[in-house]
């Protein structure tokens, strides 16, 4: 069964960090592009980050609303991608969930909630 599970998120004050973690099952997270993705009440899902198979850095792509705030990593020997976030602000409360357009799944998500 091809599974995604993201952990890590919780309530941080503005300014600060999160890690967020998302392992997969029943598929190598290094054969496919896996993006994190973002939903925040009242608003659309927003691509924030997409890891592309290959793992190069020149295929990690952000968006502008996270660049240079948020980096993506993965280590294939946990089978796990990760999303570090600094200097969180507000706008970024939001449901996190890790996504494969390829396998056509995505994870439950992991709650992020961003206080002043």
């Amino acid at each position: 069964q091809v599974q995604l599970v993201e952990s890590g998120g919780g309530l941080v004050q503005s300014g600060g960090s999160l890690r967020l973690s998302c392992t997969a099952s029943g598929f190598s997270v290094s054969s496919v592009a896996i993006s994190w993705v973002r939903k925040a009440p009242g608003k659309g899902p927003e691509r924030v980050s997409r890891f592309n198979g290959d793992g190069s850095s020149e295929s990690r792509w952000y968006a502008d609303s996270v660049k240079g705030r948020f980096t993506a990593s993965r280590d294939n020997a946990k089978n796990s991608l990760y999303l570090q976030m600094n200097n969180l602000n507000e706008e970024d409360t939001a449901l996190y969930y890790c996504s494969s357009d390829a396998l056509g799944i995505s994870g439950r998500g992991t709650q992020v909630t961003v206080s002043s």
